[in-house]
């Protein structure tokens, strides 16, 4: 599989996580469940394929998308489609970097995978179609550029507080966040507001996502490890606590990943029906 990153123009860099291109990836699986990392996508299928969503527990599908899609943010796991040889072109905003260019509250997007023409008009599908057209890698990179810059309205951007509390919730995802409240400039009304509009999440839900990554981390590529070192080392209260917490994001429960040797894979994307 070819995968390519591309670092935009230093104006929209703050908001910007990654854009990155991928082609000829081959799964080995047709399902997969993605885990929540607060952050908001927006994704170019340049292959043909449709894209589908499916219900948790069924696994029956639920929706499809086709060209350009944004994924907002999510609190649990969902379940998508996987192709092969599939390409895509991806923009994964910072957690508080989409609202500069979609313009609008990023919690209307919040449990919600949508349609780009809902949002954001059609002139997206249209450059989706240039991307196709166009051979290389960086002139793809190149158009998805301009229309971020075309698009960025830097008075949306959020405010330098709210970016400093997250900086540092992500450097400490287990502290405890009243600790971390009570240092904000603000009040925990007004901090609670800043992040439903530009997180799309509350505090509280952002930090549990962060928290169930590190664990992730922790564990990635280990063949061996203790749940209840792990749990403790997290910041979990208690082993209920942690397993509630693991089923609700990943969808199993913490035996059953390990069994399926889930911990070997990519962090936050795992096969439901590996051959």
């Amino acid at each position: 599989m070819l995968f390519e990153t591309y670092t935009p123009d230093k104006i929209i860099a703050s908001d910007i996580e990654a854009i990155f291109h991928y082609e000829g990836f081959k799964p080995d699986h047709s399902i997969e469940r993605v885990v929540p990392t607060g952050h908001i996508f927006l994704l170019f299928e340049l292959d043909g394929y449709v894209r589908k969503t499916y219900d948790n527990q069924t696994l029956k599908p639920i929706a499809e998308y086709s060209k350009v899609w944004l994924s907002g943010a999510h609190r649990d796991h969902i379940s998508i489609s996987a192709h092969d040889d599939s390409q895509m072109l991806v923009v994964q905003f910072k957690p508080y970097g989409s609202h500069p260019f979609t313009h609008v509250s990023t919690e209307t997007l919040n449990e919600r995978v949508i349609p780009v023409q809902e949002i954001l008009g059609e002139g997206l599908l249209h450059l989706r179609d240039e991307m196709v057209e166009t051979q290389n890698t960086e002139g793809k990179f190149s158009l998805i550029e301009q229309w971020l810059l075309d698009r960025f309205e830097q008075s949306r951007q959020a405010p330098n507080e709210l970016r400093e509390f997250i900086a540092e919730l992500q450097a400490q995802p287990i502290i405890k966040l009243h600790d971390l409240v009570t240092n904000y400039s603000s009040t925990q009304k007004n901090l609670i507001a800043q992040f439903r509009k530009y997180v799309g999440l509350t505090p509280k839900a952002y930090q549990r996502i962060l928290r169930f990554n590190d664990l992730l981390l922790k564990i990635n590529q280990q063949q061996t490890f203790s749940w209840a070192e792990v749990a403790y080392e997290c910041g979990y209260s208690d082993q209920s606590h942690f397993i509630r917490e693991f089923q609700n994001f990943s969808g199993m429960n913490p035996d059953e990943f390990a069994k399926l040797g889930l911990n070997l894979l990519e962090p936050n994307f795992f096969p439901l029906d590996r051959a």
